[in-house]
């Protein structure tokens, strides 16, 4: 078991971003068993969920004539739009069945607010809007972390380097993260994740 000031976060292990899901993410499925057993590992583990309302700005369907994967300026910045995905109480939002749950202390629902998206866990994509999840960590006295999960190059990227940024020392495990790699956006993670100090492993 490692020490109580470590943390697991398990980043948008859900149905859309599965196999068969509204935004798939290839394989996605295969690293819930991998999350799982390291699990075990952790006293201190936390779950993100993609939580949208129906009608998300962030989805192509609600910009006319915008194509998903379609890149639009929004007030915070350059918006990719995305199919239709996670949206509350769907089973799309929903857990992977296989991802144990029940270990976890906490879920950080994000992107539930319409008129903007949020990848990062840590902050909407804003940069500004935080989600709550620093100041659980802070008063649980966890100063390191570990990241997997769905997907590298945007959920897993967004909250790694915003992680090491409020000053957590972060690790992300290559081995159980799946990616978009949309136009170049892994390699492009990687990069970023990499100057911002994070710590790759697997």
């Amino acid at each position: 078991m490692r020490d109580d000031s470590e943390a697991l976060i398990v980043i948008d292990v859900q149905n859309d971003f599965c196999p068969g899901g509204a935004l798939a993410v290839a394989e996605g499925d295969e690293i819930v068993q991998g999350i799982n057993a390291l699990m075990e590992e952790f006293q201190t583990i936390v779950l993100t969920q993609d939580w949208h309302p129906a009608g998300h700005s962030s989805f192509a369907s609600s910009h006319s004539g915008k194509d998903p994967f379609s890149v639009v300026e929004m007030p915070y910045g350059p918006q990719v739009l995305w199919p239709d995905h996670c949206i509350q109480g769907s089973e799309g939002a929903r857990f992977h069945e296989g991802l144990l749950t029940n270990p976890a202390q906490m879920i950080v629902r994000k992107g539930y607010r319409p008129q903007i998206d949020s990848y990062s866990a840590f902050f909407e994509n804003d940069h500004k809007t935080p989600t709550g999840l620093e100041g659980y960590l802070r008063s649980r006295g966890i100063e390191k972390l570990t990241m997997v999960g769905l997907a590298t190059d945007f959920c897993v990227n967004y909250s790694a380097v915003d992680g090491a940024k409020l000053g957590f020392d972060v690790t992300v495990d290559s081995g159980l993260c799946k990616a978009i790699n949309l136009d170049g956006s892994l390699a492009a993670a990687w990069d970023g994740m990499l100057a911002a100090g994070v710590n790759l492993h697997g």
